[in-house]
């Protein structure tokens, strides 16, 4: 583990502790440590947003409404997670998404196309899309009029705002773990081949 990594946040700095929490902060701790609110519980992004305690309540309610609340199904969900964790070489990211995704029903060779990179032919057209488009938001910075038209025929463009918008949450989740080089938890191996 890095030098400046606190052993017991896993992370760059002190996990705060409760009892030196404004009333924001409480509530942001209490919420971030109910049982099955977050799947890393704080040793992760609850406990690194403990210290913007007041953007804490709006980013968990963003997060639960684009994963639990958009109509997405949780195949498209964690398919879209694993693409932006791939494309921001998220390894935390990945670690936590990927056992998900297997528990919700994405099959191992999407998850496969995914982390190793390879073509999205020959899968279902869903999942194609999904990935061609987190591919091209996060490494090309740019979506073709070609992909936006297939996209938006495919969930509507109501839902694919949120599809967008629910990648851009976890590229800025990717961003706040990697300023703070979050690390895995404990007996985690990493998943993604990340040179």
């Amino acid at each position: 583990m890095p030098s400046d990594i606190d052993p017991q946040s896993g992370f760059r700095l002190p996990l705060p502790r409760r009892e030196d929490l404004d009333e924001t902060g409480l509530k942001a701790y209490d919420r971030a440590t109910a049982p099955g609110a977050t799947i890393a519980g704080l040793q992760g992004p609850a406990g690194i947003q403990l210290y913007s305690p007041k953007t804490a309540q709006h980013l968990t309610a963003l997060n639960r409404y684009l994963r639990f609340e958009a109509g997405f199904t949780p195949q498209v969900r964690e398919v879209a997670i694993l693409t932006t964790a791939r494309e921001m070489d998220s390894q935390f990211e990945w670690v936590a998404h990927e056992p998900e995704a297997l528990k919700e029903g994405v099959p191992q060779d999407v998850i496969d196309i995914i982390k190793y990179r390879k073509s999205t032919a020959g899968i279902d057209e869903t999942f194609a899309v999904v990935i061609e488009l987190g591919r091209q938001l996060w490494r090309d910075h740019k979506v073709t009029s070609e992909l936006f038209a297939k996209t938006k025929s495919v969930f509507g463009p109501s839902k694919l705002i949120d599809l967008v918008l629910l990648m851009g949450n976890y590229a800025g989740t990717a961003g706040l773990l990697a300023a703070v080089d979050m690390q895995l938890h404990a007996g985690k191996k990493p998943l993604l081949p990340i040179p």
